[in-house]
């Protein structure tokens, strides 16, 4: 997709990042009634000299929920995806990169190849947020999928969790779920109301490490 400005991205894409987008924007204007105030509460800093909130967000593609969380948290997000998407990635952050900066927010851009423990290494350990937003289709990908999560998730201080907003499309998707709970807690955040034509609406999953998957961690991560 061509690069563009939050707003007319927002106005024109009608599918999951735009819904995923909204429920920031919903947190924005009134955290009380939001469904990520659980979890964004958590990271909530008070004082001038506060630092900003480290965001990553994973197979960003075009952006536009780092985007927005740049814009509507004040945060400092870092967009991913793999490296032949990062051009375009770099251009619809540089098109929003005023309106970021007014509400706090800055955004970057990495590569990241799921599965590969050098491509998180590089991002850094600053990090207190995971998101993304529809990543979880290609059935040959979910092992790699969630090896990333298991290398920025598990074995870390503090209280890093990942946010993900999914809409069902096929069976086999319980497949990535099944797996994901046996490493994760996996609790539903917030599910919209169904689309005309559809049956489910978007639905928005926190994952969070158990305890057990901490011992697991040292083991396992690499295998």
């Amino acid at each position: 997709m061509a690069g563009g400005n939050l707003r007319d991205e927002h106005e024109r894409d009608g599918g999951i990042e735009v819904d995923n987008a909204s429920d920031l924007q919903i947190y924005r204007r009134d955290p009380s009634n939001s469904p990520l105030t659980r979890t964004l509460s958590s990271f909530t800093y008070t004082g001038s000299d506060s630092p900003r909130l480290n965001i990553v967000e994973i197979g960003s593609g075009t952006g536009i929920v780092g985007i927005a969380a740049a814009a509507t948290l004040g945060a400092n997000v870092t967009l991913t995806d793999l490296p032949n998407v990062i051009e375009n990635l770099k251009l619809n952050a540089n098109a929003n990169a005023q309106a970021v900066a007014r509400f706090g927010g800055e955004v970057h851009v990495a590569p990241l190849r799921w599965g590969e423990a050098g491509d998180v290494e590089d991002l850094g350990g600053d990090v207190d947020l995971v998101l993304a937003s529809d990543v979880v289709y290609h059935e040959h990908l979910y092992d790699s999928l969630l090896k990333t999560l298991r290398l920025m998730l598990l074995g870390k201080e503090g209280k890093r969790v990942f946010l993900m907003a999914h809409l069902k499309r096929w069976k086999k998707e319980s497949i990535f779920f099944k797996k994901a709970r046996k490493v994760f807690d996996v609790d539903v955040v917030h599910c919209d109301d169904p689309k005309e034509g559809s049956r489910i609406g978007v639905v928005v999953y926190r994952f969070f490490p158990e305890r057990s998957s901490r011992k697991m961690y040292l083991t396992n991560v690499y295998n």
